[in-house]
This record gives structure tokens, sequence and C-alpha cells, in this order.
């Protein structure tokens, strides 16, 4: 179900799927995916509210999506044997994350 959740960051409203919520000190911390900004973000609870009727109809602007047959890999070194190679990974790098955003700007 889409929501509606206050975003500091852009400091507006926006259009949100719920991912997950936590417990913290002061209440609940919700994380959601911006489905008009393809931004996930997280948002404190007393800042979400349920999406009014004809709205929630609009198609999203982002869609979550995969890279087909692309699989993480990153750099294994080993320093007793001098030697690096590349091999799979279970979570993508950093650098490599920040690198094909590059490439889609």
């Amino acid at each position: 179900q889409v929501y509606v959740v206050f975003s500091e960051e852009l400091q507006c409203w926006c259009r949100a799927l719920v991912e997950s919520v936590w417990c913290q000190g002061d209440g609940y911390q919700l994380t959601c995916f911006l489905v008009d900004y393809a931004k996930y973000c997280s948002v404190a609870s007393e800042n979400i509210r349920v999406l009014a009727g004809s709205f929630a109809k609009i198609p999203h602007r982002a869609k979550k999506c995969r890279l087909h047959c692309t699989k993480p890999l990153t750099l294994h070194i080993d320093y007793c044997e001098n030697t690096a190679k590349i091999g799979p990974a279970k979570r993508w790098d950093t650098a490599a994350i920040q690198h094909f955003r590059k490439l889609l700007e």
C-alpha cells in the first residue's frame, strides 16, 4: 500500500512504500521508498498519512528494478601470496554503487 510521508531531506510530502518499521526510544521509525523520487528515507511514525482516494491511482514515476543476470563482484586480496583476484561477493561495494550512479547521471 502506498502512503504519504514527510521527507526531511526534500522538505515535502511524498508518496512512499513502507519497507520496514523499527522501535526507537521516542516512537517508531519507518524505512520508506519514495515512489516518485526513487530514494529511500527514514521517517518518524508521526509523519505518515494514508493516501487519499484518487491520488492512489496516479502511476509511480519510479520503479524498483534490478540489473538482469548481474552479480556483485569484489576484489579479494591475499596478503600472504601477494595476489589480488576479482571474485563473487554477497553485496555490491560502495565504490561500485557510486560508479554506477555516476554513469547514470
